[in-house]
């Protein structure tokens, strides 16, 4: 009897980052598990069928369902409803619901308004990407991520160990949450910081000038910052009318901490504004990094490029003489250097560190951020 026989076959509602990358997991680990999937467009079902991850080559239709034991639902979160609702009825007993959205008050409440608390539990993998799409999904987005379930007043404790042991072996971090304060923490930690994101993309549009000064220097921070401002509009605009109590709530208090900033500032209140910013800085350092969440970690350096023809090309054969790959790289002219460097990204931290160590050995000056 093998880990996995308590569930042989599985359906997914929308094969997206977050989907596609739950179904290669399960499909790298159970590989005799049957997988089947209904998406937005056909041709990310040719392509998922193209890679042996689906059993199906066309469109499931909600029949189809009927006797898997774990259904997915990973569409956008008003559309996970709009199928929640077709399912009553046509799955066999036993048989899990669950979601990916992060937002679960909605969902919860339409459960509660069908009687199918008995058979759903909501889940939150809190992984992901600015890519989206089937195409960057990848069996590892989920390692050591917190998968958040919100089981229902009636789940059965049996149910919800078989669902948390599946989350674990997906690679996840499993954590059992009230829905009411999923909302709320998920607000805080990354609905409103996508919104700021959105917002602060949209005041550098609007304050730039017709030479697009503004855009042309944005780097560093302001593109560390921004860069969830990539990630789907449509998945934003959701989540926004899905929990915009717990928003509209953080985004009060929000306005009131750019207040305080303001007045401090106009006051010149150097003891206020340090403290804030001190407090902030002592927080955040004892956040665990990890590559999960929203917002990742970057490992990036800048070089002085040495004053000599083909001196990117240098920079890059000494790292790829030493198997150390690049992940991306460009120069950068901003006030931060009094010249222009090389902002070298690598993949990982131990990268990295050996990149810097073996550039300082070939005499480039280094500046880590």
């Amino acid at each position: 009897m093998g880990e996995h026989d308590l569930f042989q076959k599985i359906g997914f509602i929308g094969l997206g980052l977050i989907g596609g990358s739950i179904a290669k997991k399960i499909h790298t680990l159970y590989p005799d598990v049957t997988i089947i999937a209904t998406a937005g467009h056909q041709e990310t079902i040719t392509e998922a069928y193209g890679e042996h991850l689906i059993s199906n080559q066309n469109l499931c239709e909600i029949k189809d369902f009927y006797d898997c034991d774990y259904i997915f639902l990973c569409t956008p979160v008003k559309r996970n409803i709009e199928y929640l609702r077709q399912l009553k009825g046509n799955i066999k007993n036993g048989c899990i619901i669950t979601d990916v959205g992060s937002v679960k008050t909605d969902i919860h409440e339409e459960v509660t308004a069908l009687a199918m608390e008995d058979c759903f539990i909501g889940g939150h993998p809190m992984a992901g990407s600015e890519k989206t799409g089937l195409k960057n999904a990848n069996e590892y987005l989920l390692e050591n991520a917190y998968y958040i379930l919100t089981p229902t007043t009636k789940t059965s404790p049996q149910r919800l160990e078989e669902f948390r042991s599946l989350v674990t072996q997906l690679g996840a971090v499993a954590l059992v949450l009230d829905y009411h304060l999923h909302d709320y923490a998920t607000a805080a930690i990354s609905h409103l910081p996508h919104i700021i994101a959105y917002s602060l993309v949209n005041l550098v549009k609007k304050s730039d000038d017709a030479d697009e000064t503004l855009k042309t220097i944005a780097a560093g921070g302001f593109k560390d910052l921004t860069r969830i401002a990539s990630s789907s509009p449509v998945m934003w605009q959701n989540i926004c009318q899905s929990n915009s109590e717990q928003i509209v709530r953080l985004i009060d208090a929000y306005e009131e901490m750019l207040e305080k900033t303001k007045h401090d500032i106009l006051s010149s209140d150097a003891d206020a504004l340090l403290q804030d910013f001190q407090s902030a800085k002592d927080y955040r350092d004892s956040i665990a990094i990890t590559n999960k969440g929203p917002i990742k970690e970057i490992y990036e350096l800048y070089l002085d490029l040495l004053d000599e023809a083909g001196g990117i090309a240098t920079v890059a054969t000494i790292l790829a003489s030493n198997h150390l790959s690049i992940k991306n790289i460009g120069i950068i002219h901003n006030r931060e250097f009094e010249d222009g460097v090389l902002r070298l990204e690598m993949y990982d931290r131990i990268s990295l560190d050996a990149a810097v160590q073996l550039l300082r050995k070939h005499h480039y000056t280094i500046y880590e951020r």
